[in-house]
């Protein structure tokens, strides 16, 4: 049986590529052959082209190479602008949507020598309404959201890389959920023109692989920025951070997080206590109140001229949005911006803090995407965010664990984060 590219990782098929020992053409063709395999079952995507693709990795083979994606697959969430593919952004009023230009990160894609895929299912306008998208892990449970499909066609092994974004949870949950690595880098880090808008406070751009090696290659060609060394000079110092909202966490995740922890310490990790003080309490209400107010105005096109084409979940987050008062709107952003300045003091020593990236396991069906409660203090907070597999619950499914940096500190993360992913392979 001959192999099966679609199952390398991003690095070592782009040295593959690079030393004539593999084609593009045949990687994406094997690529869409597992697609083809699963899809129906799956639903991960929302446009394909096979046949443009295809031309696509063809010219690439027969070209000199671009840059460090050169060759290699992307799929591109369908809240993302492509030129010539058409972008839905999850809603029916989009349906024959085609954008005039690529967004930055696809144009940036192009520019590293990438091939895009297709179109990968995201929620409805990034927020709480599913696609068809299911777990490829279980496909009776949710794969996660806003990010849906490309979390699954990751970790299907549809596609290497994938282009994901977060204003609540919508990077680092569904990676958690699908048992891949997932990156939220931090607020501002990476060009968002072209994605469409939701939250202008909360929105980013996130990474899914299925390793911290391929995440740090992709993020890095698409910050035109050359790729960091993942190599610690010491181990790394970790704050436990139960956060404020441990109670949501059920016990197979609380004692995920507590055995990551000694599993970590044994490693030689400097194990501390990441204590968040009072005045974080709020932040999960304040992302709320954030991203209900600015959505309401960001689609309030959308809401005036379609509202009978908007999900009743979606109408009722712009009807609260639109409702809040702007004196709470900038009580929410004065905390926010208060927690930030503070965020380094609270960190002290540690390089990282370690936290829950879900509750639990992904929940069973289809109709909703998870709590993303762990997840939108860090969003609000601009910090970069990386979740890691670190096990699987009672239901077999994966448990992933959550690597939060201070702003603006992503090689740091990532470094850390592939020092972890070392010592936890061996557990999994």
């Amino acid at each position: 049986m001959s192999e099966e590219l679609n199952r390398l990782s991003a690095g070592d098929a782009a040295a593959r590529i690079a030393a004539g020992q593999a084609t593009s053409a045949a990687l994406v063709s094997d690529c869409f052959d597992r697609i083809a395999e699963r899809e129906e079952r799956i639903g991960a995507w929302q446009y394909l082209d096979r046949d443009a693709a295809l031309a696509e990795a063809r010219a690439r083979d027969a070209a000199a190479a671009r840059g460090p994606l050169h060759g290699i697959p992307v799929a591109v969430k369908d809240l993302i602008d492509t030129a010539d593919m058409p972008t839905t952004y999850g809603s029916p009023i989009y349906a024959d949507h085609r954008p005039a230009k690529d967004a930055a990160c696809v144009s940036a894609v192009r520019a590293a020598g990438g091939v895009v895929l297709g179109k990968t299912v995201t929620t409805e306008f990034a927020t709480f309404k599913p696609g068809k998208t299911a777990n490829p892990r279980n496909p009776q449970h949710t794969p996660g959201g806003s990010s849906s499909g490309s979390a699954a066609a990751v970790a299907d092994w549809m596609a290497p890389l994938a282009f994901g974004t977060q204003t609540a949870g919508s990077v680092i949950r569904p990676a958690a959920f699908c048992g891949i690595v997932g990156y939220k880098a931090s607020h501002g880090l990476h060009d968002i023109r072209g994605i469409k808008l939701l939250s202008e406070t909360l929105d980013t751009l996130g990474f899914f692989a299925r390793s911290v090696e391929d995440v740090s290659l992709f993020a890095s060609a698409i910050g035109g920025r050359p790729r960091p060394d993942l190599a610690l000079d010491r181990p790394p110092r970790i704050g436990l951070c139960r956060t404020p909202q441990w109670a949501a966490a059920l016990q197979p995740t609380r004692l995920l997080i507590e055995g990551v922890a000694k599993q970590l310490a044994a490693a030689g990790a400097e194990m501390l206590q990441g204590e968040l003080p009072l005045d974080f309490s709020p932040l999960v209400e304040a992302q709320v109140d954030i991203m209900g107010y600015e959505a309401a105005r960001n689609l309030a096109t959308e809401r005036r001229k379609h509202s009978d084409l908007l999900s009743p979940a979606l109408q009722k987050l712009l009807e609260t949005g639109a409702a809040c008062p702007k004196a709470r709107y900038r009580d929410a952003r004065f905390i926010a911006q208060h927690c930030r300045d503070m965020l380094d003091d609270v960190m002290g020593k540690c390089d990282v803090l370690l936290a829950p990236a879900a509750p639990a396991e992904a929940p069973k069906g289809l109709e909703a995407t998870g709590d993303p409660v762990f997840n939108r203090m860090w969003t609000l907070l601009h910090t970069p965010c990386l979740t890691l597999p670190a096990g699987t619950g009672p239901m077999g499914l994966p448990l992933g664990v959550q690597l939060i940096a201070r702003i603006g500190d992503d090689e740091r993360l990532l470094r850390v984060a592939n020092w972890v992913e070392t010592r936890l392979a061996g557990s999994r």
